[in-house]
């Protein structure tokens, strides 16, 4: 009877391998370390595994309307997934908002950026780091802000420009930019910069980086990728997502 009882309960916690499926999934740059943590949280509660790719919202797109077997995109915009669905290589009415980034001027140097950005008015550094504004939505985030404290014609030489934002802290954190725009969430542990010094930029000095998943054309009949999805809105999930810096 126990031996009974126990062989239930294992199927009852365990996942079931034998249904276990695979999602490819296009993840912007930002979401990195949080998209890392959902997937290996995903594989143990379904079984289901998530083979991720990490890289600007913009050559995603160039690649999924040029046949990459995606399954699903998590943007970092609410753009990309819309046009997509318009163009019919997206799954109707499955977009939706799962984060809203926040933009942050950081250094890796202690107390070299001030709380307000006046740094930027110095102009006293060589280089300035910031992803490709025609890929990335920080990118264009981060020209959007310099345009409104009227400093991007003059900045604009040091400019030190990566494919997508996980590049431009590259450039950050390794001194090759004295600073840089980054995502907050690359810079944030347990709700703190957790390192360098940094100012948040108000998000009224730039378009609302609404980030948006949806379920592409090829995953229609993939039974992972629809639980993926459905796994982001669980409130652990979201929890998590919170935890890196991002509103939902």
């Amino acid at each position: 009877m126990v031996r009974a009882v126990i062989a239930l309960l294992s199927l009852l916690v365990l996942p079931d391998v034998s249904r276990a499926g695979e999602v490819r999934v296009a993840v912007a740059a930002n979401f990195t370390a949080p998209m890392q943590a959902i997937a290996a949280g995903f594989e143990r509660a379904g079984g289901h595994k998530a083979l991720l790719s990490f890289g600007a919202t913009g050559a995603f797109y160039a690649q999924i309307r040029n046949g990459a077997p995606f399954h699903v995109l998590f943007a970092a915009d609410d753009e990309t997934p819309a046009r997509l669905e318009r163009e019919g290589l997206a799954v109707a009415g499955s977009r939706f908002t799962y984060a809203v980034g926040a933009l942050v001027l950081w250094s890796s140097r202690e107390g070299l950026v001030d709380d307000s950005g006046e740094v930027l008015k110095q102009g006293k550094f060589a280089r300035l780091g910031l992803a490709n504004p025609k890929l990335a939505p920080y990118g264009a985030a981060a020209v959007q802000t310099l345009e409104k404290l009227g400093l991007a014609a003059a900045l604009q030489p040091k400019f030190v420009t990566g494919e997508n934002i996980s590049q431009a802290y590259q450039f950050v954190s390794t001194g090759n930019a004295v600073l840089g725009f980054v995502a907050l969430s690359q810079v944030t542990k347990d709700g703190r910069i957790a390192a360098g010094s940094a100012w948040v930029v108000p998000s009224h000095m730039h378009d609302e980086i609404r980030q948006d998943a949806v379920l592409l054309a090829a995953g229609r009949d993939n039974a992972a990728a629809r639980a993926l999805l459905a796994y982001l809105r669980t409130p652990g999930t979201v929890a998590l997502v919170r935890g890196y810096g991002y509103r939902q």
